[in-house]
């Protein structure tokens, strides 16, 4: 019998584990009482109390079989291809991992589970509509995983939501720019790397919202939120990638000098409104400050691993 279904604590699957916002998650959910199952596409080093199920998204089969056995009460889906780059080169693969993994999940979860709460994750890099251009084959996929959540709540019954994340920042291996640039820094401070920092614009302006403060609106949307609705989660607040620069530099052992390309005001995004998840009583709690350090001490104490630039 799986350990999850040995206790009366909840059950969550959480997919995509080894990822990012996934390690996060199961580390908040494990402490909050959770029993916790842990999807990864290979083998990693977890946690003894996380059950860990390695599989393949896109195998209907094991998809279906992995229900089957775990019966979760609530599903965290994180996984997918979340890179806008690797979509322009291979959008097929893109559009399967967002969007038939999700189709598999759900169809799953409808046949053997249907009272699970399903809560999607989505980008504020995804277009708002289908109706809409999408910029990227990144969008197009999260547009149609979204189309498809919402259809099959409403077809089926399910309680299906969603949820919308702005640029996630924290401690932990990411490829978002305030982790390329605390690993950068790293390495000029231990003389690996010239002390020049080069940004391709000083004036771009993102929200930027701690991961951990994101996990816990997850946690918040499955306890209140309604089924069918979409959940946007941000800071509310823009801040400039000169900003990050600056903040960076405060915390530096060694000055470094700046390089910038383009400083045009046209790349500012626009403002996240995240009233919804706010009138269910979540609220950010981490400073960005202490969210920018902890990036920088992360990769100073596993500097070894860092994404090589």
């Amino acid at each position: 019998m799986d350990a999850a279904k040995m206790s009366n604590h909840p059950s969550i699957l959480i997919t995509g584990a080894n990822g990012f916002t996934g390690q996060h998650a199961c580390e908040y959910f494990s402490h909050a009482g959770y029993e916790v199952i842990a999807t990864t596409r290979s083998k990693t080093n977890m946690s003894s109390n996380i059950q860990q199920e390695h599989l393949d998204l896109l195998n209907h089969k094991e998809v279906y079989h992995l229900i089957s056995r775990t019966k979760p009460q609530y599903l965290l889906h994180l996984a997918g291809q979340n890179n806008v780059s690797d979509s322009w080169e291979d959008p097929l693969s893109t559009l399967e991992a967002n969007v038939l993994s999700t189709a598999y999940l759900i169809d799953a979860l409808h046949r053997i589970n249907p009272s699970c709460k399903i809560l999607i994750i989505g980008s504020s890099l995804q277009n708002q509509s289908i109706t809409e251009y999408p910029s990227h084959p990144y969008s197009l996929s999260k547009a149609l995983q979204s189309i498809l959540a919402k259809g099959w709540s409403h077809l089926y019954n399910l309680h299906i939501m969603e949820a919308k994340p702005s640029n996630l920042i924290g401690p932990g291996y990411s490829n978002g720019v305030c982790a390329l640039f605390a690993q950068k820094i790293v390495k000029m401070e231990q003389g690996k790397m010239q002390p020049m920092l080069e940004v391709h614009n000083l004036l771009a302006s993102r929200d930027f919202l701690d991961v951990r403060d994101a996990v816990s609106a997850y946690d918040m949307i499955f306890q209140k939120g309604v089924a069918g609705e979409t959940y946007d989660i941000s800071s509310g607040e823009l801040r400039s990638l000169g900003e990050i620069v600056n903040e960076l530099k405060q915390l530096s052992t060694i000055g470094f000098s700046t390089k910038s390309a383009n400083n045009m005001l046209g790349d500012q995004q626009k403002v996240i409104s995240s009233h919804k998840i706010r009138q269910l009583g979540w609220e950010n709690k981490i400073p960005f400050q202490t969210s920018i350090k902890s990036i920088l001490d992360f990769y100073r104490q596993n500097e070894h691993n860092s994404l090589s630039l």
